[in-house]
């Protein structure tokens, strides 16, 4: 099939499309803050105002009307971290079949909630989506479940391109760039046939996690990829490699993918609170912290700028992880290292280097050297009063710095351990971890470890994201650090080896 007749098909099933059976034509939101600060006009596609929260409805319900009398009377299976769950429990009930969905452990209980309320059988499988989709598939062998794709088919993609569908007619003028989160890819495919089909010139870009940037190896390789691992912060997008017939469309009509941190993220969940006093999901507010990145790059004025805010099915006692990390990817705040002479008044010096800074954050312990090292978190402004030139200005008056506002070891957990240096511990290794946040897991990875090595050291952080956070330190010979990688390989866990990071010599080392 030719690209004009695959974009004319797309077309087609797009306005066929009978989503309104359950879904609703959501607003296009000004948000009026961003917009003023950015110097673009930036609208919102609300999508987490959909009855599930995410648009994730569309393409589910599309997918499920257009099945056959046989295969509904099957019922249907789905692997999802979510939010297609959420969409396709709720069109199932519409439908009058039944729905049972494989979701990873990890996924927020809001999400599995959200599928038993709405009449969807749930199994926990697996720690990310990969395993629950294994699962899914073995299910549908053994009982002959419907299996609906959560976004690698024609009709997910045609009901999620609804989206570009009521984008175009709500906004006529002058349209710029869309900018769409992804994961699987079926929102940006459904949105880049419809609107390269009727608006070529607007552009449409895809957001993606830093470490879960799937569409953008893709294209970069010119063919599908498999990420060898993915990040979990931003759940509804952690997917390994992007939908064969989403990619089809994609490299062909997508005009770039840009990725962000999870601190980006996280601002971006307070840009959209600001304007709408909602609340998105972290995937939900990828396309905003994209057009931030994108403006910034560019240096755009004056043009209009379409966010696809897709979902807000977040945890809420993910929100403290949120808060506390918005302002460093607003680049609000600066976390550094300060080396301070260990006597009377050397801490009212620093405060008056500070100047009217605001200190958001001050660890310190005694220490019986002749020089302090602090901890400290101090407010800047990315324009007025960037970060850059409080660490020059501190410097220029004397003060030894090391800024640490990069340094995720740092800002995890260095910042709730300084005073426990123990220098007398000797062949300390110092790892970070990440691992799926679900019963067992801590306990897993402490069993693994055995008694081979001492632990020495031992942070653990569970803030309510998907993924808990250990910083441990090892007592390992030089003889036996082989034997340790081969360990932590059988774990299976992220990790880093951390054991030059500056803060931790400064501070716990």
């Amino acid at each position: 099939m030719s690209q004009d007749a695959l974009l004319k098909s797309y077309v087609r099933k797009i306005l066929a499309a009978p989503v309104y059976d359950v879904a609703i034509e959501t607003p296009l939101q000004p948000a009026l803050q961003l917009s003023e600060r950015l110097g673009n006009q930036v609208l919102l596609k609300r999508e987490d105002l959909q009855p599930v929260f995410s648009f994730k409805i569309r393409g589910a319900y599309n997918k499920l009307a257009q099945l056959s009398a046989a295969e509904r009377q099957r019922g249907v299976i789905a692997a999802s971290a979510g939010n297609h769950a959420q969409g396709l429990a709720l069109a199932a009930k519409k439908l009058g079949v039944s729905a049972t969905i494989v979701m990873p452990r990890t996924t927020p209980e809001l999400k599995v909630q959200g599928v038993l309320s709405r009449g969807g059988k749930v199994v926990l499988h697996g720690d990310a989506f990969p395993e629950a989709l294994a699962h899914a598939l073995a299910l549908v062998e053994e009982h002959g479940y419907t299996f609906v794709p959560p976004y690698d088919d024609p009709e997910v993609i045609a009901g999620q391109g609804t989206v570009a569908m009521e984008i175009l007619r709500q906004h006529p003028g002058r349209l710029d760039a869309i900018f769409v989160p992804v994961g699987g890819g079926s929102l940006i495919a459904g949105i880049a046939a419809y609107v390269k089909y009727l608006r070529p010139e607007t552009k449409v870009i895809g957001v993606e996690p830093d470490d879960s940037n799937c569409l953008q190896a893709a294209l970069a390789a010119g063919e599908r990829v498999v990420l060898p691992q993915v990040g979990i912060f931003a759940d509804g997008v952690a997917v390994a490699q992007v939908g064969a017939h989403n990619f089809e469309v994609c490299r062909h009509y997508v005009d770039e993918v840009i990725t962000v941190s999870s601190d980006e993220i996280c601002a971006a969940i307070k840009d959209i609170y600001d304007d709408t006093r909602s609340i998105t999901e972290p995937a939900g507010a990828l396309a905003v912290a994209g057009i931030k990145k994108y403006v910034e790059r560019e240096d755009v004025a004056g043009q209009t700028l379409v966010a696809i805010d897709s979902g807000a099915n977040i945890n809420f006692d993910r929100l403290r992880h949120v808060a506390e990390r918005a302002e460093l990817g607003e680049k609000r705040e600066a976390i550094l290292a300060v080396t301070l002479p260990e006597r009377p008044g050397a801490f009212k010096a620093f405060c008056e280097a500070v100047g009217k800074r605001q200190i958001t954050e001050f660890n310190y312990r005694y220490d019986r050297s002749e020089e302090a090292q602090i901890f400290v978190g101090i407010q800047t402004h990315p324009q007025n009063d960037p970060r850059a030139a409080l660490v020059d200005r501190l410097r220029d008056q004397g003060f030894p710095v090391l800024d640490l506002t990069e340094n995720e070891t740092a800002k995890l957990h260095i910042r709730h351990m300084v005073g426990g240096r123990a220098p007398q511990v000797e062949q300390e290794r110092l790892f970070r971890f990440e691992f799926p946040e679900r019963p067992g897991a801590l306990f897993n990875f402490l069993n693994q470890l055995g008694g081979r090595w001492n632990i020495s050291l031992f942070h653990y952080r569970n803030h309510g994201a998907a993924d808990g956070r250990v910083l441990a330190g090892l007592q390992v010979p030089d003889h036996e650090l082989g034997e340790l990688d081969a360990v932590l390989g059988e774990i299976g866990y992220r990790y880093w080896n951390e054991s030059d990071n500056p803060a931790y010599r400064l501070f716990i080392g």
